[in-house]
């Protein structure tokens, strides 16, 4: 019923940038909170930006400065916009996206993930 579809992963240099979309699509009410998370190779999920409808984000301590968050409301897309990229960076990044099915009723959905690989 609802999909997130990620693009903009890749491979970069350290210190480049790629910048992260998320579209939206499917039948829902409103899209509340969205956010980004990463993975790496054997260690845990993490937070990395979240961002509400009405714009106030919140950033891990280790992207602030170098990453941003954004969303456009008009085509239910979330953005990333990664800078200064540093190998340490390098994971596979989820889109996550509170639905509003229907007055009352939330659900979370999650992107398949995109590769981001940061190395020399």
């Amino acid at each position: 019923q609802v999909q997130l579809v990620e693009s903009g992963g890749g491979l970069v240099q350290p210190g480049g940038s790629l910048r992260l979309s998320c579209a939206a699509s499917g039948r829902f009410f409103s899209i509340n909170a969205m956010g980004w998370y990463r993975q790496a190779p054997g260690k845990q999920r993490e937070l990395v930006a979240t961002i509400t409808r009405g714009a106030n984000t919140n950033y891990a301590d280790s992207v602030k400065g170098r990453f941003t968050i954004s969303r456009d409301n008009t085509k239910n897309t979330e953005y990333l916009q990664m800078n200064s990229l540093k190998p340490e960076d390098t994971a596979v990044y989820y889109c996550k996206a509170t639905v509003m099915l229907t007055m009352g009723r939330s659900d979370d959905y999650w992107g398949q993930g995109t590769q981001v690989t940061v190395s020399s």
